[in-house]
This record gives structure tokens, C-alpha cells and sequence, in this order.
């Protein structure tokens, strides 16, 4: 399918921003009011989008990508700032994470070959993954990648085996520094009996240090940890440090190497609807870099060199979900808005109860707001996308929904549920869009069905 060229959008007039445009916004920077209740991003119309493209539609602000990306090179300008590619890859996206000058944390060979396809830097590619397929592991060889994070024990020798030399893999060591840390108790990776890392407190972590520097094709360059996602306060970072700091002495102490790299991991939080707790990259800067010089300064350990991977806080404010409406349903006293979309395209809220905010778009409406929840169309009774938000009383089916923050783990995580194909996304910048991702059609089904 021929990609849809970049067209302006004429006599878009930017309005007065509304109050819950207003910062701080779960909404791009770019997002303003415009006439007949619509919304503008990057000075592209939401609703002319939603009828050019159809929905669901995912919109994606180009400069507020680049510009959170900047934001984190500006808060830790000594640290190595590495995009979690999970949270949504592409090949545009790929591009401008290279050319913002971030590396890349990639999960699978598949994630690896789109990035490998856009020639970004190999060495600065960092392979994880709980779970390695010797496929991503010959991938990631065949490649170069710059790092290949351990997660698990049987994982030394697999790699090590591999390794076709003469210079050694350089690898990390994910760790589990033991501190709960996250939204919810499903996406908290930095604690105690979980699938991901090595205990540092069971002894499972330096075992796996001491083995991995027996390995001659493998070369021990740092610890890594990931404490969990949506994690809104700098504190966790800090004491993630200072256990960190005094792993690496420990290691400096009983096997005489001094290990020169550290990574933090991701899961910075940013704001889903108004008033969510969201710090900015320079307060997590601040806390994690001053957290370091102490622990450095307390252990006499040299500051090893600093990674963290943002992915959620570069991409998400970025995104914006547009629906359409189906129906509106009132039973019981509850309004159900029933739209086109649902977990089919954002699983988020039935796997952890994720919330949201929602704008209608499009239409003026002089009619009171009423509380309502907006449901999708897949045949599940938790296929709910957003509970207890302001819609006017007068929503109806035709009507166009926002939802913003949508940028992260919405198309990345989508399925072929009910067969209704993925959505496309559309990148807006400067006035005008461009497809990025067509629709996933039943043609494309079809053909993956080769049963018979």
C-alpha cells in the first residue's frame, strides 16, 4: 500500500487554550482549542484527521517526541539516554531517536532487524529480554549490538558459546536491587521473586558476575535494573544507587575489577489525566545524579558511567487515540459510550487498570457534561477504556473521541482480537500529517490463514 503523502491542513486557526489544555497537560505542547469544539496538534486538526484517516487512528506529535528526548539528554547530558523501543517502534521513530542522538533498548531479533534496517548504531543497541530465543541471541551477534544484558543464569553459557570472536561480547548484568516500585503490582520489576534479573540479596547476581568472568567471550561492562513502570517519585532511583554503588564495590572487593557501567533502566510516570504525579526528566536528573556522587564518594568507587531508558515519557504525552462513537447506552443510572476501538488497540486498562482522560472533538456542544464510561467493541465485559470522565450529556453516535497520553504501549501491545486490524498511526508536525503505520486490514489476516 502506497503511503499516504503529506498534505497541509488549510485555515486551521488557533484558539485560546482551554483549561485542560492548559500545563501542566496530559496533552502534546503543540495540542490547542480550536472552533467547533475541535483540537489542533502540531497545527493539524484532530477531527479532519479522524475523517481522512478513520478510526481508530493514532496520532503521533513528532517534535514532542524529539522534544522529550531532548529534554532527557539536557537532564542527565553525562549519562547515555537509551529509548525503550517497546514502549512503540517504527521506522520513523527509529530515525528520530537516532537523530536526536539516544541509543536503542531493543527486546527481540524483530525489534533489532527494524532497527538494523534503518542502519541506526549498533553499538549503541541494548538487547534485553528475560527470556532470549537463540534467535534474537545470533541476531544480536550477527549485528554487533553494543550490550546484551544477562537475565538469567543458563543465559552465560548460551551466549558465551555463541560468540564467534575474537572480541569478547560485552555484556550487563540485570540485577534485582530489591525495591518495590511502580503503578501496579504487575509492573513492578525491581523487587524480590519476580521473573525478571538476579538477586543481589540471594547471592544469584554475583554468582552470575563470577561466572560471566570465567567467560572469555564475555566482557562484564555493567549492572543493569529496571525497578518497574509509572514510577512517580525520584526516590526509588536514589536508593536504586546506592544498593547498585555497593554491589559494584562489592564486586570490586572480592574479584578485582572495577565494572564502569550502570544502568537504571526505565519506567519514569508520566500524567494520564489531569493532576497525575509526573516529574520531570531534570527532577529525576537531579536526584539520581546527586544519589550517585554519594554513593561513589561513600564506597571510594569511581562514577561509573551512567544509562537510563526512557520510553513511556518520550512517547506517551506524545500520543493521541481517536475513536468514533457506535453507541451510547444509559442503564442504571451509568452512561456506556460505546466506541469503534477498545483493547483490540490499548489492552492497558483490562491488564492493569490504567485510567485516562477523554475529549470529544469536532463538535461544539452547548449540552452539560455527565459522567459516562467509554467502552470499546470486543466481546469482554472489562473491555473498558476509560471510567468515570466528563462527556457532554449529548454524545452521540458519530461523534469523534480524543484520548491523549495514548503514545506508549497502545499499538505496541495491540492484537488481533475480534479480527478488527490494528490501527494505523499518523505523524503531525508543522500543519501537516503523514502516514506512518497503515491500517491492518482482513486482507492481512487472510493471508497469514494458510490452514487450507
Amino acid at each position: 500500500m502506497t503511503a499516504v503523502p503529506a498534505v497541509p491542513v488549510a485555515g486551521t486557526i488557533p484558539a485560546p487554550v482551554l483549561p485542560e489544555l492548559a500545563a501542566p497537560s496530559v496533552w502534546p505542547a503543540s495540542a490547542v482549542s480550536a472552533p467547533a469544539g475541535d483540537v489542533t496538534v502540531g497545527g493539524v486538526s484532530l477531527a479532519e484527521l479522524a475523517e481522512r484517516y478513520g478510526t481508530p487512528t493514532y496520532v503521533l506529535d513528532e517534535d514532542e517526541v524529539r522534544a522529550r528526548a531532548r529534554a532527557w539528554r539536557r537532564a542527565l547530558p553525562d549519562a547515555d539516554i537509551v529509548y525503550a523501543g517497546k514502549a512503540f517502534l517504527c521506522r520513523a521513530v527509529v530515525d528520530w531517536i537516532e537523530e536526536e542522538g539516544l541509543g536503542l533498548d531493543v527486546c527481540s531479533a524483530g525489534e533489532l532487524e527494524l532497527a538494523a534496517l534503518r542502519g541506526f548504531p549498533a553499538d549503541r543497541i541494548v538487547m534485553h529480554g528475560n527470556a532470549k530465543s537463540p534467535q534474537d541471541l545470533r541476531t544480536a551477534l550477527r549485528l554487533g549490538v553494543g550490550r546484551i544484558v544477562i537475565d538469567s543464569q543458563c543465559e552465560i553459557a548460551r551466549l558465551a558459546t555463541q560468540v564467534p570472536g575474537p572480541e569478547a561480547q560485552q555484556v550487563m548484568v540485570r540485577v534485582l536491587p530489591g525495591i518495590e516500585a511502580g503503578g501496579h503490582k504487575k509492573i513492578r520489576t525491581g523487587a524480590e521473586g519476580q521473573k525478571f534479573g538476579l538477586s543481589i540479596a540471594e547471592g544469584d547476581a554475583e554468582d552470575a558476575v563470577a561466572r560471566i568472568l570465567g567467560q572469555p567471550g564475555l566482557e562484564l561492562v555493567g549492572l543493569h535494573c529496571h525497578l518497574g513502570s509509572q514510577v512517580t517519585s525520584p526516590d526509588p532511583y536514589a536508593q536504586a544507587v546506592r544498593r547498585m554503588v555497593a554491589f559494584l564495590a562489592r564486586i570490586r572487593d572480592r574479584y578485582a575489577i572495577t565494572v564502569p557501567e550502570l544502568d537504571l533502566g526505565g519506567g519514569f510516570a508520566v500524567a494520564y489525566r489531569p493532576g497525575d504525579p509526573a516529574p520531570t526528566p531534570a527532577a529525576y536528573g537531579r536526584r539520581i545524579t546527586g544519589e550517585l556522587l554519594r554513593a561513589c564518594a561513600e564506597f571510594d568507587f569511581p562514577v561509573p558511567r551512567l544509562s537510563v531508558e526512557p520510553g513511556r515519557s518520550v512517547m506517551a504525552p506524545a500520543g493521541i487515540a481517536l475513536y468514533e462513537v457506535m453507541s451510547v447506552k444509559r442503564c442504571g443510572g451509568e452512561v456506556f459510550v460505546a466506541v469503534d476501538g477498545g483493547m483490540s488497540d490499548n489492552p492497558r486498562p483490562a491488564l492493569y487498570g490504567a485510567r485516562y482522560t477523554v475529549r470529544m472533538v469536532g463538535r461544539a456542544s452547548a449540552a452539560p457534561m455527565r459522567t459516562a464510561t467509554v467502552v470499546g467493541r470486543h466481546c469482554e465485559a472489562g473491555d473498558v477504556l476509560a471510567e468515570s470522565v466528563e462527556l457532554p450529556e449529548d454524545v452521540r453516535p458519530g461523534d469523534v473521541l480524543a484520548v491523549p497520553a495514548s503514545g506508549a504501549y497502545h499499538v505496541s501491545m495491540a492484537s488481533g482480537y475480534n479480527m478488527t486490524g490494528r490501527p494505523p498511526v499518523v505523524a503531525v508536525s508543522e500543519g501537516r500529517s503523514r502516514l506512518l503505520l497503515r491500517r491492518e486490514t482482513f486482507e492481512d489476516h487472510r493471508r497469514r490463514d494458510v490452514g487450507l
